[in-house]
């Protein structure tokens, strides 16, 4: 069902106002009838207590023919008594004046005044019922009668014991509260309109600063503020300081500047960071690398070492050799971060799994290795090496992570506009804690510092470095007996 409220504040202020506006005239239109009603009906009563019970007496005391003389027309429905006389006294009697003469509660004669001055009314049973049922206390009641419509009835004690009844009709007053009515609803319509257009109008022009405001926090929304330089759009215009949109408006643009000077101190840190890596990584190559040489030529020496020294030295080998391979990661990172391009050829995206993979089975013989690819071979467009990469570094973790015996399935899946790229294995998983910050750098399921627990962490990180620098993007889902790496990768 669909939802009808109002989501804005500018619309909910105009149907705010547009109710309150229509409640009060409501109640005022309201009262307006029932204060008309009563009063016109207070003077119908007053009418009738000056116009008294002439027309009614004249009922009561009249010579009246013998009933066998009368024509069948002038009987009533029992064929008796006479219901009309028009010799009835209608002097200074109103047209539409109603007279009934009452004897032990039994309707005897009744008559009303009629411009063509006939006097008959055909009174039905239940019309004689509400007659008898007026009490006789000298003050106006209402009666419907089926035959005349609403009438206004005032019984009064008759000189014979019987009860005269008089009355006048309800139709101009209730044609007056009606048209009452009428003019009240037409103005309350038209009043609602003009106020909904002009409530509408003045509550937009009211909440325009604030318009401002979240048109600039929505750009503000938009921009890209986890990493990088930040530009933030112009402040929102400033109104008057003793409003409350005022006030919103000003806190939000103090807010903004904070924000901007949080964001220009970050990344100016990042630069030093960056630039800092960057540094060390270059300069940290040649040492690293004259290190290892130097281990390896005394390995070459031609006469006997000591077995401690050979091992120190294998040691010192394989470790220049692992500082190296960290060094190179740390120096490809910091180069992705300052956003240096990559090179964008077509690249057989088959070719580098299959040979990925038989480097994977030389390597780790004791897992099981298996493919499943489309049967068309799948390009993107990117760089060749730094994607071989990307291959190399999620096959390696999972490797790494996995006991002998854990079954490793690689799948590339072609869509509309993306390639797929997924690393499956059905080892013990990554644990809880960390897999939210798996593709950080130093991330390491296992803290200890030995090279074939898994290295300084960087290979994931490498992973969504490079993704992200060709356009797509990484992800991961990992449970017990179950962990899947996601690469998306645009389509050549």
């Amino acid at each position: 069902m669909r939802d009808l409220r109002p989501h804005t504040l500018r619309a909910r202020l105009t149907l705010g106002l547009v109710v309150l506006l229509a409640v009060s005239c409501a109640a005022v239109g309201l009262a307006a009838v029932v204060e008309l009603n009563g009063f016109l009906t207070n003077r119908l009563d007053e009418q009738l207590t000056e116009a008294g019970n002439r027309f009614a007496i004249s009922l009561e005391h009249q010579g009246q023919p013998q009933k066998d003389d009368l024509p069948q027309s002038r009987k009533d429905s029992t064929g008796g008594t006479p219901i009309g006389d028009e010799h009835a006294d209608t002097r200074r009697q109103a047209a539409g004046t109603f007279g009934a003469r009452l004897v032990g509660g039994t309707v005897t004669n009744a008559a009303v005044v009629r411009s063509d001055g006939t006097l008959n009314v055909d009174l039905s049973a239940a019309d004689r019922g509400r007659l008898a049922a007026v009490p006789v206390d000298g003050r106006g009641h209402s009666v419907d009668l089926s035959a005349l419509d609403g009438y206004r009835m005032l019984a009064s004690r008759g000189v014979d014991g019987d009860v005269l009844i008089t009355g006048l009709p309800l139709e101009p007053v209730e044609a007056a509260v009606h048209r009452l009515e009428l003019v009240a609803g037409i103005v309350l319509a038209a009043a609602l309109t003009a106020a909904g257009v002009a409530g509408a109008l003045w509550v937009r022009w009211s909440l325009r600063p604030l318009s401002r405001v979240a048109a600039t926090a929505t750009r503000v929304s938009e921009l890209p503020l986890a990493s990088g330089e930040v530009a933030l759009p112009p402040r929102a215009p400033e109104s008057d300081p003793r409003s409350e949109v005022g006030r919103v408006a000003g806190a939000f643009n103090r807010m903004l500047g904070h924000v901007e000077d949080a964001l220009t101190k970050r990344h100016a840190s990042e630069e030093r960071l960056r630039s800092f890596a960057a540094d060390a990584s270059h300069e940290l190559r040649t040492p690293v690398a004259s290190v290892r040489g130097h281990a390896e030529l005394a390995l070459l020496h031609p006469g006997p070492l000591p077995l401690e020294i050979t091992r120190a030295l294998e040691r010192i080998a394989a470790e220049s050799t692992r500082m190296g391979a960290m060094v190179d990661d740390l120096l490809l990172l910091a180069r992705l971060d300052a956003g240096r391009p990559l090179e964008a050829a077509r690249v057989d995206l088959t070719r580098l799994v299959l040979d990925a993979l038989t480097d994977a089975r030389a390597t780790a013989s004791g897992h099981r290795w298996e493919l499943d690819l489309p049967e068309d071979p799948v390009t993107v467009t990117g760089d060749e090496h730094r994607l071989q990469q990307v291959l190399a570094n999620l096959l390696s973790n999972a490797r790494l992570h996995t006991p002998a015996g854990t079954k490793v399935t690689v799948t590339l899946e072609t869509a509309a506009t993306a390639v797929l790229l997924k690393v499956h294995d059905d080892g013990p998983g990554i644990p809880e804690e960390i897999r939210p910050g798996v593709f950080e750098r130093f991330t390491r399921a296992d803290r200890s510092t030995k090279a074939e627990t898994g290295g300084a962490g960087l290979g994931l990180s490498i992973v969504a470095a490079v993704v992200e620098a060709h356009g797509g993007g990484v992800a991961v889902e990992s449970g017990p007996g179950s962990t899947t790496f996601t690469v998306r990768l645009r389509k050549a």
